[in-house]
């Protein structure tokens, strides 16, 4: 008997094999094949995607009928059904057909739930893959201001840019990383954005208020960064690696990406390392005090299944950035560094930087020190013909900057923060045809000093929660969607006593009961901040090709924890920040109206908004009676936050020229202008045109890039494509010139070109090379960004070179190398 079932058993199982198939073919576009196509298999986890030459092969499908999805970026997606036998393979070559636009495209941010983005009348702008590698960057900020015009970034040195939309920037830009908001302390000038550039896939801009669906510090839009996931045969390892050299601050970056998915389980993991010395430009040299040693490691597992799916991540970054101060010689203008304490310390008398200093990888010992972890989970569960999105995280940020040079291991600030973010949402089943959503969301955090010795905010617990109800209804060719919000904000810290070491001098926090002696610094506070936002936009659909889009939206922020809070230096902006604790929260009624047409020959899309915003907060240098800037720690700034009444309007317009007749050149084209009115009368009737416009305005910018992309083989080179583009900023006259917070900056233009192309070589399967070589600023050009703060950094009324302040990076060339495998 035993024998017998030993032998059913054997028969069962070779049938149970024997029972599946194979599905193979290519897929072809316009009569050549289409790479990385993804090719899935409904219902059962399978899939693949295209090699170089368009061709597929899935294996071990269960004998049966299937719809098989055939799906490319820029291409309609295309459904066949066919049926596996387990006797012979099955083949299929299948044509893709090309959108008529991007139109059709898929989003996911500033929505309640995925949707196209034709549909949505919110301004969104979509960054690729490809497009972020053909722009070789220092950080991941810089690739998407040079792909979505209406964004800029403040920036301290070549790694830390914080991004703007429309003039506005800090906490009223919210930037997420897979969905999951990004905290960080947006709130300073040197924080930059804590995410790993080579780990994104896809950008995902929204320019304007989104606070409906992202709450409070969403007033000015949102940068969602989807982190890349390389796709490939089901049981097969896949991944890239990427090397990157950079020669003006001799920037090497490596990556190792690796990727695995079996039957319904995805699995992804990255590591990365970036060093950087001194970047250079021909007015300054090397500017001393700008290099970086970075660190990230990233995974993602994630599970489909016919319930829905779920997906758990973790990130880890760590970056030794150095801190600049912009000290010099007075005469010679060479670098100077800082050897002892403020009270101790004669910038006249500061030791001059030596060359091996400037060109070295080493971490000079001022310098801030960041680390940023990350645990979250995404999930989707579906209800019937609804469904409902969960997602949690868990953020630290531990932040120190160093700059006691006679203690170097003693941090000046030391702070812990702390996040918990949540979301959940119910997608209701459509009824009469009203898609509608509604949800929660928010964040719970912590802020903590540690051994420090200057202290700019309180310790601060904050509880945000949002409620939303969203919808959206088509009417034929009318698109309408908007919905309500309501958030509630509680901010609150106790006592904050501020003291002296008595072994060292410097400031210490002063715990109670042991407060003798010591100073109030941040005295207790607890205030509940709300408001009410909400959206309402609709989208006609002239064609398959013309839209026009119209949306109004109010939104809100609360106040950050500098514009109420602070009483303190931040030793790494050399700014002490001065705060109000009586600040009303941002409201602000923003119009957008934008016209979009995708025309064979070409793209036109043209956006413009107006809007106005209650309660501005913004920093403005302080000055005494007898207009002397006033010092309150000795080689540093001071700034005061004020609020008033501001209105910002302007407009972008893109015109890509892509002719059919000549499908491999195209011409690129983008303007963006955007002014910021300050309306406070009050100040503007005291001290004219010196107070009339906001800060942090970036100057008319308009960008041409002529591309050229060969879709044909030659020999082991397949898509070269190349790329001259020349990026000019107008002179800024519009700026805050009350106290010298800000100067006139004159206009430039930098030339810039790339070249790219892969290579596969004859006899690997699916392994392949690709290659981008990129000079920035060609002709060296030196110039000073209006948003760059290092072109305020100067000690001296006067220069003999009459040049002051510091300057952006001269020319650079970079190359950059990927092993897809």
């Amino acid at each position: 008997m035993r024998t017998l079932f030993l032998l059913f058993s054997l028969l069962a199982t070779n049938t149970l094999f024997a029972q599946t198939g194979v599905l193979k073919g290519r897929v072809l576009a316009n009569n050549l094949p289409l790479s990385y196509a993804s090719v899935n298999v409904k219902g059962t986890g399978k899939g693949a995607s295209t090699n170089t030459k368009g061709y597929f092969e899935i294996k071990n499908i269960p004998a049966g009928t299937y719809g098989i999805t055939i799906t490319s970026i820029g291409y309609e997606a295309e459904t066949l059904s066919i049926t596996i036998s387990a006797d012979n393979p099955v083949v299929h070559d299948i044509s893709l057909k090309e959108k008529p636009s991007k139109l059709n495209e898929v989003v996911v941010t500033g929505v309640s739930r995925a949707t196209q983005l034709r549909s949505n009348p919110v301004p969104i702008t979509v960054m690729s893959k490809k497009e972020i590698e053909q722009h070789v960057n220092n950080n991941i900020i810089d690739a998407v201001i040079k792909g979505v015009p209406g964004v800029s970034a403040v920036t301290t040195g070549p790694n830390i840019s914080k991004p703007f939309i429309r003039g506005l920037g800090y906490n009223r830009v919210l930037t997420l990383y897979d969905g999951i908001r990004q905290e960080g302390q947006q709130w300073g000038d040197e924080h930059g954005i804590e995410i790993d550039q080579y780990g994104i896939g896809r950008a995902e801009v929204v320019k304007g208020p989104a606070s409906l669906t992202y709450g409070s510090d969403a007033l000015a839009g949102v940068i969602n960064l989807i982190p890349y996931i390389p796709n490939g045969d089901d049981g097969k390892l896949n991944g890239d690696v990427i090397a990157d050299y950079h020669t003006n601050n001799g920037m090497v970056g490596t990556s190792v990406g690796l990727s695995y998915k079996k039957n319904n389980w995805k699995y992804a993991f990255r590591a990365t390392a970036k060093t950087a010395h001194d970047y250079q430009n021909k007015i300054d040299g090397f500017v001393y005090n700008t290099g970086y040693r970075e660190f990230n490691l990233s995974g993602i597992a994630r599970v489909d299944k016919s319930w829905g799916y779920s997906q758990i991540g973790a990130t880890l970054y760590d970056n030794r950035q150095e801190i600049p101060d912009g000290s010099r010689d007075s005469l010679s203008r060479r670098f100077t560094k800082q050897t002892y304490e403020a009270g101790q310390d004669d910038i006249k008398s500061r030791p001059i930087v030596s060359g091996d200093e400037l060109s070295s990888y080493r971490i000079a010992p001022l310098h801030q020190r960041i680390q940023h972890y990350r645990l979250y989970t995404s999930n989707s569960f579906k209800t019937g013909d609804g469904s409902v999105n969960t997602s949690l995280g868990f953020q630290q940020s531990i932040r120190r900057e160093y700059n006691h040079p006679t203690v170097p291991e003693q941090a000046g600030l030391y702070v812990v923060l702390n996040t918990i973010n949540y979301d959940v949402r119910y997608n209701l089943p459509a009824f009469g045809g009203v898609e509608t959503t509604i949800g929660v969301n928010g964040i719970y955090q912590t802020n903590r000093s540690k051994a420090a010795t200057d202290f700019p905010i309180p310790d601060y617990n904050l509880f945000d929660a949002g409620s939303f109800l969203f919808a959206k209804k088509s009417f034929g060719r009318i698109d309408v969607s908007g919905g309500i919000r309501y958030d509630n904000r509680h901010i609150s810290w106790n006592n904050f006593y501020v003291g002296a070491d008595a072994q060292t001098g410097f400031g210490k926090q002063a715990l109670l009961p042991d407060t003798a002696g010591a100073n109030l610094q941040f005295p207790s506070f607890k205030h509940t901040y709300q408001g009410i936002s909400g959206s309402l936009g609709l989208t006609y659909n002239l064609s398959d090709r013309l839209l026009l889009k119209a949306n109004i939206a109010r939104g809100y922020r609360a106040p950050n924890i500098t514009e109420i809070g602070s009483n303190g230096l931040d030793p790494g902006a050399h700014i002490v920040y001065l705060g109000n604790r009586s600040f009303n929260p941002e409201f602000s009624l923003q119009q957008d109206i934008g016209f979009i047409a995708y025309l064979p020959d070409m793209d036109i899309v043209a956006e413009a908004f107006n809007n106005n915003i209650d309660n501005y907060i913004y920093q403005a240098k302080v000055n005494d009676a007898d207009g002397n800037p006033v010092i309150i720690v000795p080689g540093n700034s001071t700034y005061q936050y004020q609020q008033s009444k501001a209105r910002l309007y302007g407009a972008e317009l893109t015109l890509n020229l892509h002719p059919q007749s000549i499908k491999w050149l195209a011409l690129d084209n983008s303007i963006a202008w955007v002014t910021g009115i300050n309306k406070n009368q009050q100040l503007i009737a005291r001290y004219g045109n010196a107070a009339k416009y906001l800060p942090f305005i970036p100057p008319l910018h308009i960008r041409s890039a002529l591309k050229l992309n060969l879709p044909s083989t030659y020999g082991l080179f397949t898509k070269l494509n190349a790329r001259l583009e020349a990026d000019s900023y107008a002179n800024q006259n519009h700026f805050y010139a009350l106290d010298n917070t800000e100067t006139y900056t004159k206009g430039y233009t930098l030339f810039n070109a790339g070249l790219g192309f892969t290579i596969k070589p004859a006899k690997a399967a699916t392994c392949f090379y690709e290659f981008f070589i990129q000079a920035d600023n060609i002709f060296d050009t030196a110039y000073q960004a209006n948003l760059n703060r290092l072109k305020y950094f100067e000690y001296y009324q006067a220069s003999p070179n009459g040049h002051t302040g510091i300057y952006n990076m001269g020319r650079n060339i970079s190359f950059k190398a990927i092993l897809h495998f």
